[in-house]
């Protein structure tokens, strides 16, 4: 079997070894794989122990993976045998986190306009923000996905700058640390906590991260973190008290000030270029409701 020396970030577990012609199929796999093969295939019959196989690959070229399905039930049931077979590494679901989907549309001849509906899936919102943050801290990484992962999440440099990193003795001021993670899109409540969402309850203040179903509070003794506890988001028992953690932002798409005004620009002169172009083909409709709908 090969091995690739000085690697060693993927920890395969099975309770069987390879068998029949997947010894031979993992080796030639692997060797593509070194030798800069770009495409691969894997035949084989339902249930001849293909998933096995790939990981066994996995394992071998140690590299962070991406596994596409064809729908997000065979990713689903994928994502849940990868774990099975790298239970100490990330393995990951990412797939679209629309339960349903309208897009906006305008009839111009009854001056009819159809507002964008969606409906996003709040479990699957997590799961993505939990893949998208072991890509960037982890090197042993599986991402499991559909035709979602092919479409762009903003600045992954930009989500990555963002993050807030707070540790027990650190200086930082409480209303100021509620204003930075408003900054990353979290948002304030004085309810119950989702994810996504914070909370100032007397010296301290509680968030619940995108990406996991815990409570961080964070209590401060003057303008010093004195300390960090997990609590369980039902019980709100004491799970951890971590000497430090990380918060990404609440949403994907986080662009800088500097690139919000540029594209701002870029935008409004695009706009001047298109309603010029519409009156002189004399449609004062279709100008009057890009104005509209753009300025707001």
């Amino acid at each position: 079997m090969l091995s690739f020396a000085g690697m060693a970030n993927f920890k395969l577990h099975t309770p069987f070894p390879a068998a029949g012609d997947q010894p031979k199929a993992i080796e030639k796999l692997s060797k593509g794989l070194k030798d800069g093969f770009k495409h691969q295939t894997l035949l084989g019959v339902t249930g001849s122990g293909k998933t096995f196989t790939a990981a066994n690959v996995i394992a071998n070229f140690d590299k962070p993976t991406l596994v596409l399905a064809h729908n997000k039930t065979l990713a689903a049931q994928l994502a849940q045998e990868y774990r099975e077979f790298f239970p100490e590494n990330a393995v990951h679901y990412f797939v679209s986190y629309y339960d349903y989907y309208q897009p906006e549309a305008y009839i111009a001849h009854s001056d009819t306009y159809i507002e964008k509906e969606a409906q996003i899936n709040a479990e699957i919102d997590r799961l993505r923000h939990a893949a998208t943050q072991a890509l960037l801290t982890r090197r042993d990484v599986i991402i499991v996905g559909s035709v979602s992962v092919i479409y762009g999440l903003g600045s992954p440099d930009e989500y990555k700058k963002h993050h807030i990193e707070l540790a027990v003795g650190k200086e930082e001021n409480r209303a100021a640390l509620i204003r930075a993670f408003i900054k990353i899109y979290f948002e304030r409540t004085n309810a119950d906590l989702l994810p996504g969402h914070i909370r100032a309850v007397g010296n301290a203040v509680e968030i619940m991260p995108t990406n996991e179903r815990v409570i961080y509070r964070i209590t401060f003794d003057g303008d010093v973190i004195a300390s960090i506890e997990t609590l369980d988001p039902v019980s709100r028992a004491k799970m951890d008290e971590p000497k430090s953690i990380f918060i990404f932002p609440a949403k994907h798409f986080v662009t800088s000030e500097d690139e919000r005004n540029r594209a701002l620009i870029d935008i409004k002169a695009e706009l001047d270029e298109r309603l010029e172009a519409l009156k002189r083909e004399e449609k004062p409709l279709e100008a009057e409701r890009l104005k509209r709908r753009t300025l707001h």
